[in-house]
């Protein structure tokens, strides 16, 4: 930087023949830069530039505004050819500058039409104010220096104005817009002070120059196109109902799932601006041409469409902020975004200089020598000809990034092998290839391909949706040919394809991600019961996409801050929390087990991970629930989730019901009815099936006088149920109860009720007999058999039921059966205290592994019985010995 304020000012100078002739022209404002240089040009000082309010006409205003954006261009353009502003900084003050200027204007153009009076809305009654919306760089804080702005222009309603001259609100507002615009845009003695463009606005320069609120919904609804969702991603209200406005324009450019359609409607507008870039010659257009500022733009907002209705944090206008969030998001890589982090600030800060040459709204390289050597120096480069390749190496960088984000197979790339076999399925029956791909019954494979072919859903698709799957089919037919049990595979996947065939987008993601067919088809060959859940949740296709994620084990207090993240994002609309709750589960759920199909998780790993999974959300949904009751009378409720049977014991399967009961610790007189409602809130929210599908089944029967009683208790009355009324087949499912989410303190005080209550002194042959008995009625209810390794003699039951008997008989005087550490560890701790035989015990141990991995493997792939062979049958002998041995008496196995 030049040793004085002086030196750089006139360096300035050297680089930008605007800012030597405006000092030159202006003495007083090159007085004003030696003794401002140092700081930014605020908007207190742009507010404080003139006395404003003594300036009511567009006469006065006019230059005024004119020579403020002068003294803000000055400032600029030495600060940063002198490295004292950052690109962010002089981004940021010329966009100020416009907003504050689109305000003064927006004032003096409304005070100027005070004869027609105030414009009242004809429904509300109430006065109108003109929205007037940034769009492009404008709306998202990153304007050029010469920029021009886009604006729309929107006023809430119709009526008219209450003046002594009435006319309709969009004729006062039409006449309020165009003296905005002439007070910015005409060119005075003292120049411009923005360029106006309102070629965005509804049906271009050919629609109204101002539009209602109403009538805007309607074009958006019927007419609205895919490259104005783009533009309105920077849409920012500069005056008037801001919120109104957004409600409005949000669902047109967010979609509430996955959009993937996105990358097609991206990549074809991006087309349409490389082919006027070729026809018009603008190579060397470092915004439009290849490698160019738009290219890093359209990265940033095509995962924004695609992504930003389920993710509000991607709801940026900024394309700098939203390269941030995409790497802490781990959308793209970070080295990636910073990458083209780097690429877009040297494309930027070269537009600007290119622009303060004179001040001319350019983003063109020169051709001229000298000017080319001015270029270069103000980018710190000795000589064009060592700053063209630093240009050439950051657009190449900016390109191939594109490319990795929107790269497909060109028109004339050879199509699939296969192709054929699927486009003339419907007239032939291909078997003869189907048999050589390695399909075991091609004739039934044929008739599945023919009927999809031939079904009206198929039929009946719009075109473009159809040429998705055409080109899909023939990529799936041969992976899941790869597979042992192909035939299976692409029945699933066939139904995958049936499930999602009306869902344009789901088909454009498998279209976009060909990578992820592979991923798709092993999911589907290994698991009956996973094809079925990622059929009823096409969503869930999303999480293919990045293995490091999909395999990654899960991190639960990051997970525990993504959820708070993503139900705060939903704050106030109940049905979105609900559906966030639903995602996020899903998306939980999904990642494990294809770990466990990966061969990741040990079942009982896989179990604590599920269990754990369920405490996160059941915390979650009660925190969230209870906001949602009103008059509650404290925001942290006194309220507890306790979880039996699976959820309690930490054995939790893919599909398992969640055993709960609710409990409460509150003195004050409203407690009962609020928690309540509370509990009931609390069920709607995890039952019902929305859009997102069911968050769990629950059965709250285990409660206190089970259906028939109240659906929460108070601590106390659980206490005193459970002294004085509780059956020994209640005791025994206590065994299994654990605090699993809601306030820690009444989870402590029911885990002391707990182990107060199984260590109680029992008759141990009153036990037995009780014990004997709920047996029987279960197996009165679930007979015995040998594939239903839950129910069968020596099988799960009955060696939970051991279990349970040596808790209630032996806890009294060995506490540590009333660890809640499952029924293995149990066996252990019963066998070492010498109650069981210790090389039975390891052998029911071994036995009730093999039941759940078998049970496990079963429900994966939708069946209820097991394969009945050698090694079970002498696993249910162990349990039988065991039983036998506990309860001194054999097993009728008849």
């Amino acid at each position: 930087m030049p040793a004085n304020t002086s030196d750089a000012i006139a360096r300035s100078s050297e680089f930008s023949q605007y800012l030597h002739r405006l000092l030159a022209a202006r003495p007083q404002e090159r007085a004003r830069l030696e003794t401002r240089l140092a700081q930014p040009f605020t908007l207190e000082e742009m507010q404080a530039f003139a006395d404003w309010p003594a300036l009511p006409s567009p006469e006065q205003q006019a230059p005024a505004l004119r020579q403020l954006r002068q003294a803000v261009m000055a400032r600029l353009i030495s600060r940063d050819l002198n490295g004292l502003a950052t690109l962010d900084e002089v981004m940021a003050s010329i966009s100020q500058l416009a907003e504050f200027a689109v305000r003064q204007a927006l004032a003096c153009a409304t005070a100027s039409l005070s004869q027609y009076g105030q414009p009242i809305g004809e429904d509300s009654g109430e006065r109108q104010q003109l929205i007037v919306v940034g769009m492009g760089k404008l709306g998202g804080g990153e304007l050029n220096v010469s920029s021009d702005i886009d604006l729309i222009f929107i006023y809430p309603e119709g009526g008219e104005t209450d003046g002594a001259r009435r006319i309709s609100n969009h004729e006062y507002f039409t006449q309020v817009g165009k003296r905005l615009i002439a007070l910015l845009n005409d060119l005075t003695p003292d120049g411009q002070v923005f360029r106006v463009d309102m070629r965005l606005r509804p049906y271009g320069d050919s629609g109204p120059l101002v539009m209602s609120l109403a009538a805007l919904e309607n074009y958006l609804l019927s007419q609205g196109r895919e490259w104005e969702r783009y533009a309105w991603i920077k849409a920012k209200v500069l005056t008037g109902d801001a919120e109104a406005l957004n409600q409005l324009v949000r669902p047109f450019v967010y979609r509430k799932y996955l959009d993937y359609n996105a990358y097609g409607a991206m990549r074809e507008l991006h087309a349409q601006i490389r082919r006027e870039v070729a026809r018009r010659d603008m190579a060397d257009n470092i915004k439009l041409g290849p490698g160019g500022i738009r290219e890093v733009e359209f990265i940033a907002q095509v995962f924004q469409l695609i992504r930003g209705g389920r993710d509000r944090t991607l709801q940026l206008r900024g394309t700098r902020a939203t390269l941030d969030r995409l790497a802490a998001l781990r959308l793209l890589e970070p080295a990636a975004v910073a990458e083209l982090q780097a690429s877009y600030a040297f494309l930027r800060n070269l537009e600007h200089r290119l622009q303060y040459l004179d001040d001319q709204q350019t983003q063109t390289l020169p051709a001229a020598p000298d000017t080319r050597q001015k270029i270069a120096a103000s980018m710190g480069y000795s000589s064009w000809e060592a700053f063209l390749p630093a240009l050439n190496e950051v657009r190449g960088k900016v390109s191939r990034r594109f490319e990795q984000v929107f790269i497909l197979p060109t028109e004339d790339s050879p199509g699939h092998p296969l192709a054929e076999l699927w486009l003339d399925v419907a007239e032939q029956a291909p078997e003869q290839k189907l048999a050589e791909l390695g399909y075991a019954d091609p004739a039934a494979v044929s008739r599945q391909l023919k009927g999809l072919a031939q079904s009206q859903r198929y039929l009946q698709m719009p075109l473009a949706g159809r040429k998705k799957l055409d080109a899909l089919m023939p990529a799936l037919i041969e992976v899941a040919s790869r597979f042992p049990n192909a035939d299976d595979t692409l029945a699933r996947i066939i139904g995958l394809m049936e499930a999602i065939s009306r869902r344009a987008s789901y088909l454009a993601l498998l279209t976009e991600y060909p990578q992820t067919l592979q991923r798709l088809a092993s999911l589907y060959s290994a698991s009956a019961w996973v094809s079925a859940y990622l059929s009823r949740h096409p969503i869930l296709l999303d999480e293919l996409l990045d293995v490091r994620v999909l395999y990654a084990a899960p991190d639960w207090p990051q997970l525990a801050g993504q959820l708070e993240a993503l139900l705060a994002q939903a704050d106030g609309d109940v049905e979105a929390k609900m559906d966030a709750l639903r995602h996020f589960q899903h998306a939980q759920t999904f990642r494990l087990v294809a770990q466990d199909l990966a061969g990741m998780w040990t079942l009982e790993a896989l179990s604590d991970e599920l269990s754990r999974l369920a405490d996160l959300v059941l915390d979650a949904a009660v925190r969230h629930a209870w906001r949602d009751i009103p008059s509650r009378h404290t925001d942290t409720p006194r309220f507890a989730v306790i979880g039996y049977g699976k959820l309690g014991g930490k054995e939790l399967g893919y599909a398992s019901d969640l055993d709960i009961i609710f409990l409460y610790d509150d003195p004050h007189p409203d407690a009962p009815d609020l928690y309540s409602r509370l509990a009931r809130k609390l069920s709607t929210w995890l039952t019902s099936a929305t859009a997102a599908g069911v968050l769990y089944d629950i059965d709250l029967r285990l409660r206190p006088n089970g259906a028939s009683g109240l659906l929460v208790s108070s601590l106390s009355a659980f206490r005193q149920y459970q002294e004085t009324q509780a059956w020994a087949w209640e005791h025994q499912a206590l065994t299994r109860a654990r605090f699993v989410a809601g306030d820690a303190d009444i989870g402590a005080q029911f885990e002391a009720e707990r182990h107060a209550i199984l260590t109680l002194r029992r008759d141990p042959a009153k036990l037995r007999e009780e014990v004997l008995a709920m047996r029987q009625r279960m197996l009165d209810s679930h007979p015995a058999q040998d594939g239903d390794v839950k129910n069968a003699r020596g099988g799960i039951i009955d060696i939970e039921f051991i279990v349970q008997y040596l808790i209630l008989a032996h806890a009294h005087h060995l506490p540590a059966l009333t660890g809640n550490t499952g029924n293995i560890a149990l066996l252990a701790v019963g066998a070492a205290a010498g109650l069981i035989d210790g090389e039975l015990a390891d052998a029911t141990r071994d036995a009730y592994r093999l039941y759940r991995r078998l049970q496990h493997a079963a429900r994966l792939n939708d069946r209820k019985m097991v394969e009945v062979d050698a090694a079970l049958r002498a696993a249910y002998a162990q349990g039988r010995k065991l039983w036998q041995q506990v309860f001194e008496q054999a097993l009728d196995f008849s």
